[in-house]
């Protein structure tokens, strides 16, 4: 009997001994909320992204951004808002968290991101917001969607949640001329504060709702309260809030993996060129490429299992090799509540099902070594003869 493999999981973080002290410092300094270091963090991150006129604001999710964002933006009910059905179900939860109705569209073959035709035949009189989703590190075409947004008069709140680094047209998503862009740094991102996300805009009235609303609607945040040197304990309750704030515990890890975040996205990238390399010879659908001189986050590597292979069936084959696996995505018209409540079907998104049907997702993450590249394709090789 063949002694099962030592698993290569899916993916890891990558945190090392300076995530650890920075942390160690946080919990010996006294402040483990919401405090000095999650500024610290908001600042450094606005900095990252290179633009003076930006505000960041940290939370402990992207959803929870994302929610923030439509908020701020004024969505309700009786509201529309475009999103993708390619995604995972927090690009579309928000939006019925508000009251409002998600409207899902198909994906493009060539980038597996929104399709800007589906966002354009789908506005209606009640839409009033599009959630363009970043698909596995590489851009959607956000010089179509912001322009057909300026058309009708509506928001853009950019998921971004694969996307750190990555670029459009040579400029950093987080920098464009949407309404907010929402990042994750959730454990298997690019960059990890264990849970976590950050809210960038340049509308300074639409930062400061933000700010108010991550922490149940207070109109001063707990560290000024705590930390002035009078008497500073009234506040009040301006609005019905919510409990999305970061801890300065997430934001010390943050700090230190903003640092590495370039040199962790260039490992992923060369990780990328060797799975690119080795599939060129095989029958397998590599991941779109970044336009020309973008860059591509490489969140994710998801290939296309050829014609006639059973999917499932690869993925237990390459388990059975000890190699971790996982599908992006089960889209949202294949999710029971969605299809149901949204009276979904996929004959209406045959780009996304047709992926949806031959995609699996290999792991691809900065701890991996060459040995462990060579391994995962010498599995797929080996899945695909027997598959």
């Amino acid at each position: 009997m063949t002694e099962p493999q030592t698993l290569l999981p899916f993916a890891l973080p990558d945190v090392g001994e300076e995530e650890i002290a920075e942390v160690v410092d946080t919990l010996r300094s006294g402040w483990l909320t919401t405090g000095p270091k999650t500024k610290r963090f908001e600042q450094a991150f606005a900095e990252f992204l290179g633009d003076a006129t930006l505000e960041a604001v940290a939370v402990n999710s992207a959803t929870a951004g994302l929610h923030l964002a439509l908020e701020a933006a004024g969505i309700g009910p009786g509201d529309e808002v475009i999103t993708t059905t390619h995604t995972f179900t927090a690009s579309a939860e928000v939006i019925r968290y508000l009251g409002a109705d998600p409207v899902l569209v198909d994906i493009e073959e060539h980038s597996l991101c929104i399709d800007p035709r589906e966002i354009e035949k789908h506005i209606t009189a009640r839409t009033k917001a599009i959630i363009p989703v970043h698909f596995g590190g590489r851009s959607a075409d956000m010089t179509s969607i912001l322009a057909i947004a300026k058309r009708h008069g509506l928001k853009v709140i950019e998921d971004a949640a694969h996307a750190l680094p990555c670029t459009h047209r040579g400029e950093m998503i987080g920098t464009l001329a949407s309404d907010a862009t929402v990042f994750s740094f959730y454990a298997n991102k690019t960059m990890t504060t264990g849970e976590g996300g950050m809210l960038v805009t340049r509308d300074a009235a639409l930062a400061k709702r933000a700010r108010t609303m991550r922490l149940h609607g207070i109109d001063r945040d707990a560290f000024a309260r705590f930390n002035s040197k009078v008497p500073a304990w009234r506040y009040d309750i301006v609005a019905p809030g919510f409990k999305y704030n970061m801890t300065d515990i997430a934001a010390a890890i943050g700090l230190v993996q903003l640092k590495r975040v370039r040199d962790m996205q260039q490992r992923r990238a060369e990780i990328a060129r060797q799975f690119d390399a080795a599939f060129a010879s095989m029958n397998v659908g590599r991941p779109p490429q970044a336009e020309n001189g973008d860059v591509h986050s490489w969140h994710l590597y998801p290939i296309l299992v050829p014609q006639g292979v059973d999917r499932d069936r690869f993925i237990d084959r390459m388990f059975e090799q000890g190699i971790g696996m996982s599908v992006h995505y089960i889209p949202l018209h294949q999710q029971s509540y969605w299809r149901e409540s949204c009276k979904l079907d996929a004959k209406d998104f045959p780009v996304s099902q047709s992926v949806y049907e031959r995609t699996a997702s290999l792991p691809i993450y900065t701890r991996m070594s060459d040995a462990d590249v060579a391994r995962v394709v010498a599995a797929v090789r080996n899945a695909l003869e027997t598959a």
